[in-house]
């Protein structure tokens, strides 16, 4: 009797050890704060990039793309990536921009940002925002669409 006991007791706290508690944190995206405009320059050599990338997204030209990225996302540059991004930006609206300054990001280095807004948007703040982040010789380090919910 003892013996089953002790085994009865055994799965019993196997059983009560082995129930974890888990749940799910909703976290707020941080917003992007930008701080300082961007020279005249340094906007017409993002843009210029940003409009290239956006053509070659649309032509699904993943080797391009590759070329027009930064060397820290390359990796990650996959179909599903591409096919999202291509997704989240409508290539037939036309697109200008909104703000630019810089973007401190989480290993504390800043980068020149710059939001876009599309033309047709009048709403102030648009409803739309395209957020390019950049590297300083122009490469994109990170694209992401925001949309009205």
């Amino acid at each position: 009797m003892k013996k089953i006991l002790f085994i009865g007791a055994l799965f019993a706290f196997h059983w009560a050890v082995s129930q974890q508690k888990s749940s799910i944190k909703v976290v707020e995206s941080k917003k992007i704060e930008l701080t300082s405009e961007l020279s005249k320059d340094k906007i017409d050599l993002y843009n210029k990039s940003f409009l290239k990338f956006v053509a070659t997204l649309k032509a699904s030209d993943k080797e391009k793309i590759k070329t027009l990225v930064s060397d820290k996302i390359k990796y990650y540059m996959s179909d599903d990536i591409i096919g999202k991004l291509s997704g989240g930006i409508s290539f037939e609206r036309k697109m200008e921009i909104y703000k630019s300054g810089y973007q401190q990001l989480y290993e504390n280095e800043t980068y020149p940002i710059i939001q876009y807004k599309y033309a047709d948007d009048q709403q102030n703040p648009p409803r739309n925002i395209i957020n390019v982040i950049f590297e300083n010789d122009g490469k994109i380090l990170g694209v992401k669409p925001e949309f009205e919910k």
